[in-house]
């Protein structure tokens, strides 16, 4: 698969999780957007971070560096525009930098402070925990959705164990040190080639929604996940189908065009698909659903929202035309199946 192909699905995923977080905080307000943070990030916290930092090469290193470094190397490797400063061995900073990356373009005017904090408590607050390291905290000194330079703070390893509220505070007003890119954690080059960033980049963006989605259910229910994620979902697609026909080539305007476009899109995600084009319209089938891949127990919400991108795209693409699913991998199928045709009945089969 070439670099265009993880470049859109990157761009897709990374553009939905940022409206799902925005739309969330529109329809249920700061304090359930806040939850759904918290929870998604202890997730991938537990998911991932014990896991990653001998990947990282941050093995061996005081865990206060361990684990500011491996804030830095894995958001770097999503795109993230991060910096890292070793204070000492007991204290080392990370600062998200503005652009911020996961409250992109102007959603960061939407973006209460609630959603930082589950951040926040969900993921930092947790590194002590994990490392088997009670005296380790964090606290954050900056959060770019209260107006400040960008979100920082530090770990550090306290002189004595932390009771579970202690393990993040708030130090408004301290500024983290200049940044030296020289002095920071580098990623071995041959092992990380320029192939293996790009499919990591892509899932990066992958992973915060393949967890979003079941996390939705497990807060609002079943119907009003599939509702809040199928609606964001839909508007993302139809705000970027440009950018998609861009990224990936101009395809023709039927559902031909479309499918091809879909199949693209599945390539870039790793995913089989193969498409049988008609005189009025045009057959999807895909064989896998790597999105949602190790995941237990998919709630019917998730693919409701997921298959909300695919009509919002088609909506741009052609808003005569329907997008009806015939066949569903997630409820024992042997594919996912849709059918890309012009409005009206649909025919009997």
């Amino acid at each position: 698969m070439s670099n265009a192909g993880w470049r859109a699905v990157a761009t897709l995923y990374h553009r939905y999780f940022t409206g799902l977080l925005l739309y969330v905080v529109t329809r249920r307000g700061a304090q359930d957007a806040g939850e759904l943070t918290y929870r998604l990030f202890r997730k991938q916290h537990h998911e991932k971070f014990l896991s990653s930092l001998a990947k990282l090469g941050l093995d061996g290193l005081p865990d206060p560096v361990k684990a500011a470094g491996y804030h830095y190397l894995s958001n770097r490797i999503g795109g993230v525009k991060v910096e890292f400063v070793r204070e000492s061995d007991a204290k080392a900073w990370v600062h998200f930098v503005p652009p911020r990356w996961i409250y992109d373009g102007v959603a960061i005017c939407g973006i209460p402070s609630e959603v930082s904090r589950g951040v926040l408590r969900g993921w930092y607050a947790q590194n002590g925990v994990s490392l088997k390291n009670p005296r380790l905290g964090f606290v954050c000194t900056q959060q770019t959705t209260d107006g400040q330079p960008g979100l920082s703070g530090y770990f550090l390893e306290h002189d004595r164990e932390l009771g579970p509220e202690e393990r993040l505070r708030f130090s408004p007003g301290e500024l983290p040190p200049r940044f030296d890119p020289a002095a920071a954690p580098k990623l071995d080059t041959s092992a990380w080639t320029a192939e293996r960033l790009a499919k990591a980049n892509r899932n990066y963006a992958m992973e915060y929604i393949r967890n979003a989605l079941p996390i939705l259910a497990e807060i609002f229910g079943p119907a009003e996940a599939a509702q809040l994620g199928r609606n964001a979902a839909k508007l993302i697609g139809m705000q970027f189908y440009d950018e998609m026909v861009a990224t990936l080539g101009p395809v023709t305007p039927d559902a031909g065009g479309f499918a091809r476009l879909f199949a693209a899109l599945a390539a870039g995600q790793d995913d089989a698909c193969e498409v049988d084009i008609g005189q009025r319209g045009a057959v999807i089938r895909q064989t896998s659903w790597r999105l949602m891949r190790g995941t237990q127990a998919v709630p019917d919400s998730a693919f409701a929202a997921w298959n909300g991108l695919f009509e919002g795209l088609l909506a741009v693409h052609d808003r005569f035309l329907v997008l009806d699913v015939r066949r569903r991998l997630d409820r024992g199928d042997d594919a996912f199946e849709w059918e890309v045709r012009p409005r009206g009945p649909a025919p009997a089969f």
